[in-house]
């Protein structure tokens, strides 16, 4: 499908930089770079927002890859699970009484200090942001970098 408009972003004079400007300053919050890609493509997984990876393995981290089976697969870290629970569970507010945890909260706290916790939580604030501006004016999907 055409995408309905040009992004939001590009479209509503001054809105694109400081989206930009939070995420750059996501990024120098000491949140591991592939903690906050995991929450990125694992957000935009729950929110339908298709992202087009590489297709050989070797020139992106593979657990991109299956960041939708963060549970089972023994190659995320404690910290990234704790993580990616966090993000699912800010991610789908509306689908529980308490949609984030105590047990959540405080295992992401056991990993992260309350600065990279304010990081991850706007992280996946924008994430989200970024999804309901993509996915509901149907962009097409975006490439990975």
């Amino acid at each position: 499908m055409p995408p309905r408009m040009k992004n939001p972003s590009l479209v509503v004079p001054d809105a694109l930089q400081p989206l930009l400007d939070l995420s750059n300053a996501i990024g120098q919050a000491d949140v591991p770079k592939q903690t906050l890609d995991l929450v990125r493509l694992y957000i935009s997984h729950l929110n339908g927002r298709q992202y087009q990876t590489p297709s050989s393995a070797g020139s992106i981290d593979e657990r991109l890859l299956k960041v939708s089976q963060w549970r089972s697969d023994p190659s995320f870290t404690p910290a990234e699970r704790a993580a990616l629970a966090l993000a699912e569970s800010c991610s789908q507010l509306g689908s529980r009484t308490d949609p984030v945890p105590d047990e959540v909260w405080d295992a992401a706290a056991e990993h992260f200090t309350e600065q990279q916790l304010g990081a991850l939580v706007l992280q996946i604030a924008l994430v989200n942001l970024w999804n309901c501006v993509n996915v509901s004016t149907r962009q097409e999907p975006a490439d990975w970098r």
